[in-house]
């Protein structure tokens, strides 16, 4: 029997072993949750042989961002959805002031230390190291393009539908 695209279509069940001729049949899902793990696991794998975890990272990139310094409680609500729990970046925060990465200032902005600035930078280098194995045997076109059909996936449960991005 034929699988059709854009039509009906059976859905194969999740396989990992599935041929190229098989995978227009996969569940996206599968893929989607079976990567985001994957990588997830292997970043933080790297990272905690520096001691750092990913939400510290995603802290001190936060902090390090605009030309603006965040506060506490704006760096918590710009991150929490990215995090474990709700109580997660407000922890890490804690962290990094007790590490002497952060510090408040009299505002209460959050700005990061020398000390700070040097792990965030070291640990930008071991990210980018991270990403090239992650991208290996990957061009820049084909990575934009598995992020374009994400992307309009995403549109297409979420939003509109009809534009590709969400409503």
């Amino acid at each position: 029997m034929e699988t059709r695209i854009g039509a009906l279509t059976d859905q194969a069940p999740a396989d990992p072993a599935a041929t190229d001729d098989m995978l227009a049949t996969q569940p996206v899902g599968y893929w989607t949750g079976l990567t985001h793990a994957a990588v997830t696991r292997h970043l933080r794998d790297a990272l905690a042989k520096v001691d750092v975890t990913q939400p510290q990272y995603w802290v001190l990139n936060r902090v390090n961002a605009g030309p603006t310094p965040p506060s506490r409680e704006e760096t918590v609500a710009q991150l929490t959805h990215l995090a474990d729990g709700p109580h997660d970046i407000a922890r890490v925060i804690d962290q990094l002031l007790h590490r002497a990465w952060l510090r408040i200032d009299d505002g209460q902005r959050l700005h990061l230390t020398e000390a700070g600035e040097a792990a965030r930078a070291r640990v930008r280098d071991l990210v980018t190291e991270v990403r090239a194995v992650v991208h290996r045997g990957i061009s820049d076109e084909e990575y934009v393009a598995a992020l374009k059909v994400l992307r309009t996936m995403v549109a297409n449960v979420e939003g509109d539908g009809a534009s590709g991005r969400p409503a």
